[in-house]
């Protein structure tokens, strides 16, 4: 099929990839006792993609997007789904009725949650937040955390407590470490004192935790993850965190968008300089003449277009508007023409957004 004949831009999923970095992080979880919640926000729940973490065996398909999780069995995918952010009060009847466990950390959700289980004739499972200082979700206060245990175990029948859970890193950049796992397993041990029972579960965060399961330092007691760029891309963890990902697949996904406009022209805005499409002052250096591509492709699709990566050698991403991405092709490895296909790597940030934009369409190969 030629290029006239396929709408871009797009996002191809290699699934064979995909489904690599799966099995390598769930093997490498499992040889410590580690389940995954496998978490689909990061690729928009893409069906084909969280089938391939059901079919790998992780303990649970993962969203914070309810939505997420209805397209995932609307695809006829068998699993035990888990919502990985605190419910809104106005969606609990959705998580109870979608979900089998969620991740909670106020009370009137939790009794919320209590109402709708018994009106559903439903056990819902929940795992309380315990807040190590990233400063997100979670519990602060350890007396709180532990009543609001007891509660739980002892007064809501429609609840069942199956554990406790931290997340660092996703907003306060607090790095995981084994001394805040172990602060984790020692508010899980004063939960079990006082209710007289094991917990099921000690969910010691995302990806930004998968480096003490590679570096042999996640304490004994932490067994299960929710993990998702670790796995989708692994970038993150090779470029940010230098570990050694040769193991996992970094291109599992691609973005191709197509050149509309190929051109020489300067390289520095002619006129007097004002602001942009989004209120912003850009910054430009003067090179001369140089060969600039269109592609039709903007930040409406991508958000940040500096964290896309061209494939091809010697091509630069200057900007972007809302429905243009600027290239500079004058030292690129390849002769362009208009309609040509320019390949992209994407981190995190690029393919949450790019792959919930409806314009953009999804291929699986």
């Amino acid at each position: 099929m030629s290029n006239s004949e396929i709408r871009y831009p797009l996002v191809e999923l290699d699934l064979k990839k995909f489904r690599n970095n799966v099995d390598q992080a769930v093997e490498r979880c499992g040889k410590l006792g580690i389940g995954l919640a496998g978490v689909i926000k990061g690729f928009t729940g893409i069906p084909q993609a969280a089938k391939e973490f059901a079919d790998a065996g992780v303990d649970f398909i993962a969203s914070s997007r309810l939505e997420q999780i209805q397209a995932a069995m609307d695809y006829g995918i068998k699993a035990t789904y888990m919502l990985i952010r605190v419910p809104m009060l106005s969606e609990a009847s959705e998580a109870v009725r979608l979900t089998d466990i969620s991740l909670n950390s106020e009370v009137t959700v939790l009794k919320a949650l209590n109402e709708e289980a018994l009106k559903q004739g439903k056990i819902h499972k929940v795992l309380l937040m315990v807040d190590l200082g990233d400063l997100r979700e979670g519990f602060w206060d350890k007396k709180e955390l532990l009543d609001t245990a007891v509660m739980v175990e002892k007064e809501l029948d429609g609840l069942y407590l199956s554990g406790i859970g931290t997340n660092l890193g996703c907003y306060g950049s607090i790095l995981a470490t084994p001394e805040k796992m172990n602060e984790l397993i020692a508010d899980a041990e004063m939960i079990e004192e006082a209710i007289g029972r094991k917990l099921d579960l000690i969910s010691g965060g995302a990806t930004t935790s998968f480096p003490m399961v590679l570096n042999g330092t996640m304490p004994k007691r932490i067994n299960n993850l929710r993990m998702g760029e670790g796995i989708i891309l692994a970038k993150d963890l090779k470029d940010l965190f230098k570990l050694d990902m040769s193991f996992m697949y970094q291109d599992a996904f691609t973005l191709k968008a197509q050149i509309i406009e190929l051109k020489n022209k300067p390289s520095y805005p002619v006129g007097q300089l004002s602001f942009d499409a989004f209120g912003n002052v850009g910054t430009y250096e003067d090179r001369g003449i140089r060969k600039r591509a269109l592609l039709g492709l903007g930040k409406v699709d991508v958000a940040y277009p500096d964290m896309i990566y061209p494939r091809d050698r010697g091509v630069e991403v200057l900007g972007a508007s809302s429905d243009h991405l600027i290239l500079d092709v004058e030292d690129a490895q390849r002769e362009y023409k208009v309609g040509d296909i320019v390949e992209f790597d994407l981190c995190y940030a690029t393919l949450v957004f790019v792959t919930n934009f409806p314009n953009v369409r999804i291929v699986c190969k």
